[in-house]
């Protein structure tokens, strides 16, 4: 039966061209492309046994060493590092009760995101519920505050809602990133009953998210840049930056900018002056009532 771990490990050796390493030639054919077990074992210096035994997520606690020999052995970068000790963390402790997360933003936050004039904000928890949009980020991305409750987040609004096509001018791109990141997530949190009804909806749902999902890549949505369309002031190039909300329990506020005197910053501007004064999305926390997770349909 496969894991998480033993799914992602599984894919990672596959990925790797033996020519690569430093294992010598050999003239037996391969069924299937990458590493066979036997050959990562012996990259990371463990038996055989019990590779095969992590593989399985039967081997308890791992210690730091033979972590890192693995994961030189899979040329892990250090994000798929990171999600390897996520899984391992969480093969060893399968028992373990979901943590609780936050589902509300406090009213501080929701009156910071007001005094960021034009640049579109939002708060996101540990699954992508949205939590909270200024009034410019809900007319850059949409008016989540109008969406049903279950449908208030970014992986089903990415997949599932036809409007993230029309928003991101590289949406194949956006998409694969969330996938990833949602899988990144999915690690990190440990078991959830609301993101994995999450995925699974997805999955079922989106034959991209099925394709991407079982890519097994990783994404930290952590800073970057995107490409928008928008039906007041056209297109826009904006940069984004995540921070992290330590003490909200997993939540993230993402600020969009543009740069200084561009024509972006421009039309940042003057969608900003469409919305000023409106109600449309606000920028308060969204329902539910507190103390309450968004329940999937």
């Amino acid at each position: 039966m496969s894991s998480p771990l033993g799914d992602f490990l599984v894919s990672r050796r596959a990925a790797i061209d033996p020519a690569t390493t430093v294992l010598p030639p050999t003239h037996t054919p391969r069924r299937v492309p990458g590493l066979r077990r036997e050959e990562v074992a012996s990259l990371a210096g463990v038996s055989v046994a019990y590779y095969i035994k992590l593989e399985q997520g039967r081997i308890g606690q791992v210690s730091e060493e033979v972590l890192a020999a693995v994961e030189r052995a899979l040329q892990l970068d250090d994000l798929e590092g990171r999600h390897l000790r996520a899984l391992v963390a969480a093969a060893a402790r399968p028992d373990r009760a979901p943590v609780p997360i936050p589902d509300v933003v406090r009213p501080e936050l929701a009156t910071m995101m007001r005094a960021l004039g034009t640049a579109p904000a939002m708060v996101y928890n540990d699954t992508f519920d949205v939590l909270a949009v200024n009034s410019v980020a809900a007319a850059l991305l949409d008016d989540f505050e109008s969406l049903p409750v279950p449908q208030r987040n970014l992986a089903h609004w990415t997949f599932l809602n036809p409007r993230a096509k029309e928003v991101y001018a590289d949406w194949d791109e956006i998409a694969r990133q969330v996938a990833a990141a949602v899988r990144h997530r999915a690690a990190r949190t440990g078991p959830d009953p609301v993101l994995a009804q999450l995925i699974g909806e997805i999955t079922m749902a989106s034959p991209d998210f099925a394709r991407f999902w079982a890519d097994h890549h990783l994404y930290e949505h952590s800073h970057g840049a995107k490409h928008f369309r928008n039906d007041l002031v056209g297109e826009l190039h904006l940069r984004y930056e995540t921070l992290s909300l330590p003490a909200d329990g997993g939540q993230e506020l993402v600020i969009y900018s543009a740069a200084p005197n561009s024509p972006d910053e421009e039309k940042l501007r003057l969608l900003a002056s469409w919305v000023t004064g409106t109600p449309t999305a606000g920028s308060d926390a969204l329902t539910p009532e507190p103390g309450t997770r968004p329940a999937r349909s």
